[in-house]
């Protein structure tokens, strides 16, 4: 029984000396994602040397779905300040003519209308001189005044009709004086009437037109005493006269 177990032992010997040399392959890797580093696959002698497996264990990471997680729509927040007003845009072009609109109703009745007349001629029956100051020249002969717009107390024009007027002077100088008069609109000289001493007197005259608003005044003054100055005039005659008259209203 021995030599039989000897024989059999002998055989299984020959057998595994006659069987071919295998041949081993360089170590090879593991592949890899483009995120990963290549691991070298550990030999199966080296892994039962080293305790280690025979393949290195992948890592492996948890993915999350962010959408799973996403929560619901919060609450509308505070209304912020408001921002810095910005640069003024062009002007857009113009829109389309609109339709016709309907016809509005009857306004109330209007007022009536201002006369759109002004004349007034008056004249002086006395003579006068001059003074220390200027003064205005009054008139005591009253020919035509129309709705009353001169008044006779102050010797002055008051415009209720604005418009374009028409003025004119007419006066008698004295022998051997001076005359020296102004037509005035409100505080402003506009003309001169002027006449030299001489030993005669004369009619002497001035005449403009004027622009005027609604509440001027026109009138005439004599220049204040620097050298002898005088109208002359008489009760029994009419030497100086004043005139005025609305040529073109400004309402037409």
């Amino acid at each position: 029984r021995m030599n039989s177990l000897l024989l059999l032992l002998l055989l299984c010997v020959g057998n595994a000396g006659a069987q071919p040399e295998i041949r081993r392959h360089p170590a090879c890797v593991r592949c890899c994602g483009p995120w990963e580093r290549p691991v070298a696959v550990v030999t199966r002698r080296s892994s039962r040397m080293s305790g280690q497996p025979e393949y290195s264990v992948p890592k492996i990471q948890p993915t999350i779905d962010i959408t799973i997680l996403k929560g619901d729509k919060g609450d509308l927040g505070e209304r912020g300040s408001p921002g810095a007003v910005g640069k003024a845009g062009e002007r857009g072009a113009r829109g389309p003519r609109g339709l016709k609109g309907q016809k509005g109703q009857p306004g109330p009745q209007g007022h009536s209308c201002k006369p759109l007349f002004a004349a007034f001629s008056v004249g002086l029956r006395k003579a006068l001189h001059s003074s220390d100051y200027f003064q205005p020249v009054t008139f005591d002969t009253e020919f035509v005044n129309l709705y009353q717009h001169f008044n006779m107390f102050s010797g002055k024009f008051f415009c209720y009709v604005p418009g374009i007027y028409y003025f004119s002077l007419n006066v008698h100088t004295w022998n051997f004086k001076e005359t020296y008069v102004h037509l005035m609109r409100n505080e402003e000289a506009v003309a001169i009437l002027y006449a030299q001493p001489s030993d005669r007197s004369i009619m002497q005259s001035q005449s403009l037109m004027l622009e005027l608003q609604e509440g001027d005044e026109v009138w005439v003054r004599m220049f204040k005493r620097e050298r002898e100055n005088a109208i002359y005039s008489e009760e029994s005659d009419v030497y100086v006269i004043f005139n005025g008259h609305l040529v073109k209203p400004a309402l037409e």
